[in-house]
């Protein structure tokens, strides 16, 4: 019997919010949709339960001008709803929802790469050794762009770095 109700019943709002992990704006927003789809479900079951049939015999014994009464009665009778073919628009939705889920995935995969990525750089810094226990070479082998620019820096003749004295300050003796 599950599967008769309307997908709208079966939705889990609690189970969303929790599995997907939402928070802030998109769980306030999702709680106020929440809201909105419970109020008009409510109003449409109170005006589902009132009658909907009109007494026209209590019209004509109150008016005087039968004529009126019987052209509404009459117009009342031949009016049939117009029906419309929805089965475009579901598809578009469908479409829409397929394509929402796929971005989905793929976002949820490169969020997964990123956090594999920073647990590995996570779990490096705190397996690192203290800097002030690396050696010269061992941070050479790490970076060797630092070999590459000191050697040239000493074949021009310079032996500072540039921009060393105003950041650590002069520490030559005097």
């Amino acid at each position: 019997m599950a599967a008769a109700r309307p997908a709208a019943l079966r939705i889990e709002w609690a189970k969303i919010t929790t599995s997907l992990g939402l928070k802030g704006q998109t769980a306030s927003a999702l709680q106020a949709f929440k809201k909105r789809n419970e109020e008009a479900r409510r109003k449409v079951q109170v005006l589902s339960e009132q009658p909907q049939s009109i007494d026209f015999a209590k019209y004509r014994a109150t008016l005087k001008n039968q004529a009126v009464i019987d052209e509404i009665e009459k117009q009342y009778l031949a009016f049939k709803p117009a029906t419309y073919d929805l089965r475009r628009q579901i598809k578009a939705i469908e479409a829409f929802e397929a394509q929402a889920i796929k971005n989905a995935e793929l976002t949820k995969g490169k969020v997964d790469e990123e956090l594999a990525t920073l647990d590995k750089t996570l779990k490096n810094i705190e397996e690192a050794r203290p800097f002030e226990d690396l050696t010269v070479d061992e941070v050479a082998a790490a970076e060797p762009e630092i070999d590459r620019y000191t050697e040239r820096l000493v074949s021009k003749g310079r032996w500072m770095v540039p921009g060393y004295k105003e950041k650590f300050g002069d520490l030559s003796a005097m």
